[in-house]
């Protein structure tokens, strides 16, 4: 069955990331409306598939066509638009991460769409790649336990590789200067902002094998624009370091894992590029050099996959995972903010 998706939101992440992802699952998901926050862009962007355009998310949540709403909305307004989707009565939910910016707005849109069954589907792209399945079954049974975890993040600016795969709507207004990362307040509230938008995309993985978040150990800003964090979550350490560049190389976006027999790597291709999954190389100590074969499947496709099969087969939706996954990241993100802002 072919469902109509209504996506709230119309900036380059949904003209190069989810106009393609949902055109190449025609079977499943047909666009018919693209709503903008008032940018003007989804006129154009609607017209590449052939769907109604509108300003605001109250014409999609009216529309009886946009039975899947896709929210690709700023993240202080995604837990509301969660909620008014399960009262207009919306067949499922696809939000991007992250759910809400607290963790009371997370817990809110998750029990709203439990006590009305709606399926909802948590944008988390890296979760839902083939190439972690194969990573989690091979230290499942590897046998050794895991002694660290660190995520590695060297970013390019998104606009290499949004203009890779579509043309970009025009910019609604001029780009802002770089944030003064010398102030404390502001350093604290760019490491948070980067935590829930960037790091919250591999939690729920670093969450599959270490699930009980225990301290920040230390929490900065990196200039231009980065953080370096370190926490500990089951007596594991984990590091996150990301720096944006607004030069130099393409992106490297790498967990890896430390167990107490081998070290595994997991090297995700840059955003947008739908270049297929991650891969996996696994080196023992003895050593052995094991590289998985890659996938074609990337977790872009998957985890709109994984919401079809939701609705086509009534599975049970996973709302404790989710809400877990949410709480996880906040709570990170909370508590370096909080170390930072701290007085010296």
């Amino acid at each position: 069955m072919v469902r109509g998706v209504g996506i709230i939101g119309a900036g380059p992440g949904v003209a190069a990331l989810h106009l393609p992802t949902l055109a190449r699952l025609g079977d499943a998901f047909r666009v018919v409306h693209v709503a903008d926050g008032g940018s003007g862009r989804s006129a154009a962007l609607a017209a590449r598939v052939g769907a109604r355009s509108s300003t605001g998310a109250e014409a999609i949540m009216a529309d009886p066509e946009a039975e899947v709403v896709a929210i690709c909305s700023p993240p202080a307004e995604h837990a509301a638009q969660i909620i008014a989707a399960v009262a207009a009565g919306k067949r499922a939910v696809f939000c991007e991460k992250p759910l809400g910016t607290t963790v009371a707005e997370a817990e809110e849109a998750v029990e709203a769409c439990r006590r009305a069954g709606v399926p909802l589907i948590v944008g988390t792209n890296h979760y839902f790649d083939p190439a972690w399945g194969r990573a989690k079954h091979h230290l499942t049974v590897s046998g050794g336990p895991v002694v660290s975890i660190s995520v590695t993040l060297a970013l390019a600016p998104n606009t290499r590789y949004h203009e890779l795969v579509t043309e970009l709507p025009a910019p609604s207004a001029a780009g802002r200067g770089a944030p003064d990362l010398t102030r404390r307040e502001v350093a604290a509230g760019v490491v948070r902002q980067l935590l829930t938008g960037l790091a919250i995309h591999d939690m729920p993985l670093v969450r599959d094998l270490v699930p009980r978040f225990e301290r920040v150990v230390f929490a900065r800003a990196l200039p231009p624009l980065g953080y370096a964090v370190g926490f500990v979550a089951g007596g594991v350490p984990v590091q996150l370091t990301t720096v944006m560049l607004p030069e130099g190389g393409d992106t490297l976006w790498r967990i890896a894992v430390a167990t107490a027999a081998d070290r595994l790597d997991v090297s995700f291709p840059p955003p947008f590029v739908h270049a297929g999954g991650a891969r996996v190389r696994v080196r023992a100590a003895d050593g052995r050099d094991t590289i998985y074969a890659h996938d074609p499947l990337d977790g872009y496709v998957a985890e709109w996959r994984a919401l079809a099969e939701l609705l086509d087969a009534g599975l049970p939706v996973e709302y404790d995972e989710l809400l877990d996954d949410a709480r996880y990241a906040l709570r990170l993100a909370d508590a370096a903010a909080e170390l930072i802002g701290a007085a010296a």
